[in-house]
């Protein structure tokens, strides 16, 4: 084989990578964007929940669904799935780039809500806010 033709092959198999990653094909990563994804997932993955409100991370790899028996739950996209947890009020914190999630599970880890504020919260979820 000619090096000629096999450098071009392999200029031509980059280019095409290049190409494909550019425009995320093949990506398999799942992303919120509705509400109602949101509180559809809550409600499958957590028995006998039953979300009334939601707020989605602006990069929608995360999101806060609030149930109307006052519990919290956090997702998470994780590839082509998205994972969830109920979490107690108190691991939700205010950073200066948004909402955080601290679940305290290793292998779950922290989920950060980009966008997302105090404000937002509270306009979805008053009853847990409130003292």
């Amino acid at each position: 084989m000619n090096w000629m033709t096999l450098g071009g092959s392999l200029a031509a198999v980059l280019a095409l990578g290049g190409v494909a990653a550019a425009l995320k094909l093949g990506r398999s990563e799942r992303i919120l964007v509705e509400e109602a994804d949101a509180l559809r997932e809550a409600d499958q993955a957590v028995a006998g929940f039953a979300g009334i409100s939601a707020v989605i991370g602006s990069d929608g790899r995360g999101a806060l669904v609030f149930g109307a028996d006052r519990r919290v739950v956090v997702l998470k996209a994780h590839g082509a799935h998205i994972a969830a947890r109920v979490i107690a009020w108190d691991a939700v914190r205010a950073t200066p780039g948004g909402m955080l999630v601290e679940t305290g599970e290793r292998r779950f880890g922290a989920v950060a809500l980009p966008g997302v504020d105090a404000l937002d919260v509270r306009r979805l979820a008053p009853q847990l806010t409130q003292v």
